[in-house]
């Protein structure tokens, strides 16, 4: 990890914060309106200097947008995320889990990998 300067934890502080996916720039817009002065450089660099780390969830939207959020936990865990207001629930899936060793294995796979992302409208948003 770089080191920690005024505007790298200016960031990691709005990601403490924030609890829904955000795209750097979004992440930038609101640095700027909390009044520090980080450039869009470094917000994506920090970012992905703690999405090596493991410190942040990364989630590809369909037109290939990167969106961030901090880790809630560190086991390995999947998301549900509303396409409206992008509120976003951790969801285990034991079953997937499952699936996904049985797969790579008849393939002769092994030390498989993957990610899982749900996408849904939530609740408050379908009212």
């Amino acid at each position: 990890m770089q080191r920690m300067t005024k505007q790298r934890a200016a960031i990691a502080e709005l990601l403490a914060a924030t609890h829904d996916f955000k795209s750097a720039q979004q992440l930038h817009d609101l640095l700027r309106e909390n009044g520090h002065s980080a450039g869009l450089a470094t917000v994506y660099r920090t970012l992905q200097n703690l999405a090596d780390a493991g410190e942040l969830d990364v989630l590809r939207t369909s037109d290939g947008e990167m969106l961030f959020r901090e880790c809630e936990r560190s086991e390995h865990h999947h998301h549900l995320v509303c396409r409206s207001c992008g509120k976003t629930v951790e969801i285990d899936g034991p079953t997937v889990e499952d699936w996904a060793q049985r797969v790579g294995a008849s393939f002769g796979f092994s030390n498989i990998e993957h990610t899982i992302e749900l996408f849904g409208t939530c609740q408050a948003c379908m009212e």
